[in-house]
């Protein structure tokens, strides 16, 4: 994984524009509905890039299916937060309190990435526990609540997914 947390490996890559909350909502409520059991998001960038932000929405608008409406709290210090869906549970972890590895053992992420739908923040903490089929989503704070976006994948199957979802935001170069 490189600095930016993106796997040399990954072999798509698209840069989008967010340049708004709204607009930043508006793209997690379209890849949530996608997410299925043993899908991972692992989410890079600076404090206050967006990346809890990202989350919650992704995870409102998986809860929303079920007509549900729950408050969604950073996981910075509980370090996962759990929410059951129907058919897997959805994991939001931020792990910018671990020092490695090992301690993701201890959490049961490891478990987590196969059965359940998993958004990771501060990844790097990951290392070779990182899933290969993971899609990296790096945010990076512009002017206001503008942010440009990452986005990185080499599973094929969201190929047909994410392609039409970034083209309906601008390109960031």
């Amino acid at each position: 994984m490189n600095s930016s947390g993106i796997h040399a490996e990954q072999k798509m890559d698209r840069h989008i524009r967010l340049s708004s909350e709204p607009q930043s909502a508006r793209f997690a409520n379209s890849i949530a509905p996608h997410l299925a059991a043993g899908d991972c998001l692992l989410l890079s960038g600076e404090v206050g890039a967006g990346k809890s932000f990202f989350a919650r929405h992704v995870i409102r608008a998986r809860l929303a299916q079920l007509g549900r409406v729950e408050d969604i709290p950073s996981p910075t210090f509980t370090l996962v937060q759990t929410y059951e869906l129907e058919s897997c549970d959805i994991w939001h972890a931020d792990l910018y309190r671990l020092t490695g590895p090992d301690e993701v053992y201890e959490l049961g992420l490891e478990a987590a990435f196969e059965t359940d739908i998993c958004l990771v923040e501060w990844p790097d903490r990951l290392a070779e526990l990182t899933p290969s089929t993971a899609i990296t989503l790096a945010f990076d704070t512009l002017e206001g609540d503008a942010r440009a976006v990452r986005i990185c994948w080499n599973d094929p199957r969201w190929d047909g997914i994410l392609l039409p979802i970034v083209k309906e935001y601008p390109i960031h170069e």
